[in-house]
């Protein structure tokens, strides 16, 4: 391969962003889209639209966190095989080592309301990161009016009909496979003016990148589908009983979940809740919504709530020892396979990224792509400025409905402070999610 241009970002310098990504990743998959969508298109140039969107399209059909895959797409596309072992395990370290501390306290101490106040402020302010992104990959992805059509459709599938994610993903897949022509320069936006991105600039010097890169690849996912299954198959083997088979379970049940979370954490948490707590009883349904809870404001994948089941489970077999084996034996089976798809799955999609019927089915989930970041919004937003919501239904329709007493003025206004910060002010990312953090810590603490 031919030598990177001397503006092309060092493996080095490429993993000082992947870790800053991840330690500012919260607000589940959609505010972490938005993030890595800042970072690497729209700040440093690193990425294309085109080809974000092409690698977020992929990911998104994907079982597992959308937005680690991603990350870790992106970091083999830049920097090979060790590029995205980088990006991917960066972007889950932090929320991991912060959920297994936050674990650690839950068990000791219950609940902590010094973090809970902290977490308050951040998670208004991600809220506002997220209407951001809904609105830049909008403006971006959306050209026409059948792509705006299919998005508000996604939107009301998901919302109103609760209908299975994959079953909305395949559909606009497959609209867009059956109308290329309708999705053509609908599914990537328009390019920004300037010069290219600094990776196309590279593939258009050195076409065959893609290619060289591929063999290393594929042996990297055949690698991590061995190591995902070596502990699963060693716990699991006969006679061997580790405190009462807890830890066997704990890999068999999660490796099954990492099969089919197809549609991120939201689509599988409540299965997940009611086999830990009512068929394993590892935890009570209050200890489940309170892992949800630093789930949702701790950064790093959604899915790291189990890393908190896992915990609790070994705690109660083993003691402080026991947790740390049980969050550890979870977050491998649930993250390893992930490394697995992206590395077999992304040399074939790159080689594909030019032909008509893909580009226009990959365009199609794009266009549903927007549909769902908007239904997280506003899941998150009900959630986030009402302290209660209930499911209503209504014939064919599952209408989520807020509880007006539990309406929180003080989250409307840490919001309305974020995007002052954010759209007004411009102060950025990291100094918003400050403010917001801070004010949140005063208000909890004063009022």
């Amino acid at each position: 391969m031919t030598a990177m241009p001397p503006s092309f970002p060092s493996l080095a310098q490429a993993m000082r962003v992947w870790f800053r990504i991840g330690c500012l990743s919260f607000g589940g998959p959609a505010g972490q889209i938005a993030m890595l969508h800042r970072e690497v298109v729209d700040e440093r140039r690193w990425v294309s639209d085109a080809r974000f969107l092409h690698a977020l399209n992929f990911c998104t059909l994907l079982p597992g966190p959308e937005a680690q895959q991603l990350a870790t797409y992106l970091g083999w596309l830049m920097h090979g095989v060790r590029g995205g072992l980088a990006a991917g395990l960066f972007f889950i370290i932090p929320g991991a080592l912060v959920m297994l501390a936050l674990s650690a306290i839950f068990v000791a101490f219950g609940e902590v309301p010094l973090i809970a106040a902290l977490f308050f402020g951040l998670k208004c302010a991600v809220l506002v990161l997220v209407l951001e992104a809904l609105l830049r990959v909008a403006r971006r992805a959306l050209k026409g009016n059948i792509p705006r059509l299919l998005a508000g459709a996604a939107f009301l599938a998901l919302f109103l009909f609760g209908l299975p994610f994959p079953v909305v993903v395949l559909a606009a897949a497959l609209l867009g496979l059956a109308l290329p022509a309708t999705f053509a320069g609908g599914g990537h936006g328009a390019a920004k003016a300037g010069p290219p991105a600094l990776l196309d600039a590279l593939l258009a010097a050195e076409p065959d990148r893609i290619a060289h890169m591929a063999g290393a690849a594929r042996r990297a996912g055949l690698i991590a589908l061995a190591l995902w299954a070596w502990p699963v198959a060693l716990l699991l083997a006969p006679g061997v009983q580790v405190q009462d088979g807890v830890f066997a379970d704990l890999a068999w049940f999660f490796s099954k979940m990492a099969m089919v979370t197809f549609g991120g954490a939201y689509a599988v948490l409540a299965y997940v809740a009611q086999e830990a707590v009512e068929h394993y009883r590892w935890l009570t349904a209050g200890q489940m919504l309170t892992g949800l809870g630093l789930a949702e404001t701790t950064p790093g994948p959604l899915i790291l709530v189990l890393q908190f089941v896992g915990y609790l489970a070994g705690h109660a077999a083993g003691g402080v020892w026991g947790g740390l084996l049980g969050a550890l034996v979870t977050l491998w089976v649930t993250f390893a396979p992930c490394f697995a798809w992206i590395f077999l799955g992304a040399p074939y999609v790159e080689r594909l990224h030019d032909q008509p019927r893909l580009k226009g089915a990959l365009a199609g989930v794009t266009a549903a792509v927007v549909g769902v970041i908007a239904n997280l919004a506003v899941w998150f937003a009900l959630r986030v400025f009402f302290g209660e919501v209930r499911a209503v239904p209504y014939g064919p329709l599952v209408l989520e409905v807020p509880v007006a007493a539990t309406f929180d003025p003080l989250a409307l206004a840490l919001a309305a402070l974020a995007a002052l910060c954010l759209f007004r002010l411009k102060l950025g990312v990291v100094r918003t999610l400050g403010i917001a953090a801070l004010a949140g810590l005063a208000a909890r603490t004063l009022l």
